[in-house]
C-alpha cells in the first residue's frame, strides 16, 4: 500500500480543476440499470469507489469501457445474470446498496448483502427497505442478506422517518417504472439528489420536486440510456478552498459549484478568506490570518458533514476559539488524536469539539482513519513545519482522484511514493 509525504509551508498558487462529483456519478452509475440501452456517463472520477461499482456492475451482467473520464455502461445483458450484490463489495462501499431500486424494479428482484456498520458510524437501511415495501415489494432478511422480489411495484406515498440520501435516491429509482405516481416525502435535499433527478428525466422518467422536501414520480414504463456529464464535486472544491486558504495562497479553483456551496461558502468568508466568483469558477487568496468559526453539520441546505473534518482543521490555525457540532454521524472525530499528534488543540465534548488555535503544527507519521478524515490529514500536512507521513491513504483514494498529483500542481510539496504496510 502507498502512502503519501508532505513538507508543509509552500503556498498555493495557480489554477486546478474540480473534479466529477463521486457521490452523484455512483448514483448515475446505479441509475443505468433502469435500462436495457448503454449509458456514457462523463466527467466521471476515476476513484476506487467509482471502479468499484463498475466491478459491481459487471458482476450484475453490466459490459462496461472506462477511458479518460467516459463511463460506458451496457446493461443489456443484465436480466440473464444472478442480480445479487455480494458481501465483498458492498463491505468497501454503502453506496452499493442502492442498486436494489433499479434492480427490483427494472427487473423484479435483487438480493443485497446487508452492509452492516462503518467507521464513521453505522448508517442502517431500514428507510430503504420499509419504503420499498410501501411501493409492493416483499423483503425477506437471510443470512446477511436482503432478498427482494415484485411483480411490479406500485406508487404510493411514503414518509421517511428521518432525512436519508441513499435512501431517498433508492426510492426515487425504483418508483420511476412503479405503475402509478409515487410521493416521497421529508426526502434529502441535496444537490446530488437534483442531479439524478436530472438524469432519470433525461432516461425518460417524470419527476418532479427535487431539491424540496417533497419528490413526486409519475412511473413510466420504460427508461432510455443517456449521455450526461457529471456535476462538479462540491466537496472536493471545499477542500481545495481550505488548502489555498490555509496555506495563504491565490488559487483559481475551476468549475467549483458555488450555487451548491452556500452553507460552506459563508462559513469559509466568516473565517476572513477572500472569495471571489467568477467566469472560470471561484478565486481563492488566503488571509495573513484566519478568524475562529462555530459550526453545527446538517442535511442539506445546513453545513455538510462530509466538509466537517476539512474545516477542523483550518480552527486549528484560526484566532481564537472555534466549536464545531457534529448532528449526522456519531463517530466523526477519528481525525481529532492525529490531527493532535501533529500539534493541534481539540478537546472533544460529546457530538462537539472545541478547537484552540492558532496552534503551530510539526510533521510526524499519521493515519488515515476515513475518506474526509484523510483530507483534514492532507490539509494539516500542507501547514505543518517538517514532514507530514500518510499512511493509509486508500481510505483517501475513495473520493480525490491523484490528489496528491493535482496539489503538486499548484506548488505543494508532495508525493506518493510505495511500502506502506501500516
Amino acid at each position: 500500500m502507498d502512502k503519501i509525504l508532505i513538507e508543509g509551508g509552500a503556498a498555493l498558487r495557480g489554477e486546478i480543476q474540480v473534479n466529477g462529483a463521486k457521490n452523484a456519478a455512483l448514483l448515475i452509475q446505479c441509475a443505468s440499470l433502469l435500462s436495457h440501452h448503454p449509458s456514457t456517463i462523463r466527467r466521471c472520477p476515476p476513484l476506487t469507489d467509482v471502479r468499484t461499482m463498475n466491478r459491481l456492475l459487471a458482476h450484475l451482467g453490466c459490459e462496461i469501457a472506462f477511458d479518460d473520464g467516459a463511463l460506458r455502461v451496457d446493461p443489456g445483458q443484465v436480466a440473464q445474470h444472478d442480480l445479487e450484490a455480494p458481501y465483498d463489495l458492498v463491505k468497501t462501499m454503502r453506496a452499493s446498496v442502492t442498486v436494489m431500486g433499479p434492480l427490483l424494479s427494472r427487473h423484479g428482484r435483487a438480493r443485497i448483502s446487508l452492509p452492516g456498520g462503518c467507521a464513521i458510524g453505522a448508517r442502517p437501511i431500514d428507510q430503504h427497505l420499509r419504503g420499498l415495501e410501501a411501493l409492493g415489494a416483499k423483503v425477506e432478511l437471510n443470512h446477511g442478506y436482503v432478498e427482494l422480489s415484485a411483480n411490479r411495484l406500485v406508487g404510493n406515498r411514503f414518509i421517511f422517518d428521518k432525512v436519508t440520501v441513499g435512501g431517498t435516491q433508492n426510492l426515487m429509482m425504483a418508483a420511476t417504472l412503479a405503475r402509478g405516481t409515487t410521493v416521497l416525502e421529508n426526502v434529502a435535499r441535496e444537490p446530488e439528489v437534483r442531479e439524478l433527478a436530472i438524469v432519470l428525466n433525461k432516461m425518460g422518467a417524470k419527476i418532479s420536486g427535487a431539491g424540496t422536501s417533497t419528490i413526486e414520480i409519475e412511473g413510466v414504463d420504460e427508461l432510455f440510456g443517456i449521455d450526461h456529464a457529471v456535476m462538479p464535486d462540491r466537496i472536493e472544491a471545499g477542500t481545495l478552498i481550505i488548502a489555498a486558504a490555509i496555506t495563504k495562497g491565490d488559487v483559481l479553483i475551476r468549475d467549483a459549484p458555488v450555487d451548491d456551496m452556500h452553507a460552506v461558502l459563508s462559513k469559509l468568508e466568516d473565517a476572513g478568506i477572500l472569495l471571489e466568483p467568477t467566469a472560470a469558477g471561484l478565486r481563492v487568496k488566503g488571509p495573513e490570518s484566519l478568524r475562529p468559526i462555530d459550526l453545527e453539520t446538517r442535511p442539506h441546505p445546513g453545513f455538510p458533514t462530509d466538509m466537517q473534518a476539512q474545516m477542523m482543521l483550518l480552527a486549528t490555525q484560526a484566532e481564537g476559539q472555534s466549536i464545531i457540532t457534529e448532528s449526522i454521524f456519531e463517530n466523526r472525530f477519528m481525525h481529532v488524536p492525529e490531527l493532535n499528534r501533529l500539534g493541534a488543540d481539540i478537546i472533544v465534548n460529546g457530538s462537539s469539539a472545541i478547537v484552540r488555535g492558532p496552534t503551530p503544527l510539526s510533521g510526524t507519521s499519521v493515519m488515515c482513519t476515513d475518506l474526509r478524515a484523510s483530507a483534514s490529514l492532507v490539509l494539516a500536512g500542507l501547514v505543518a513545519s517538517g514532514r507530514t507521513e500518510l499512511r493509509r491513504v486508500y481510505h483517501l483514494d475513495r473520493g480525490y482522484a491523484s490528489i496528491e498529483t493535482r496539489l503538486k500542481s499548484i506548488g505543494a510539496n508532495i508525493q506518493r511514493i510505495g511500502g506502506d504496510h501500516g
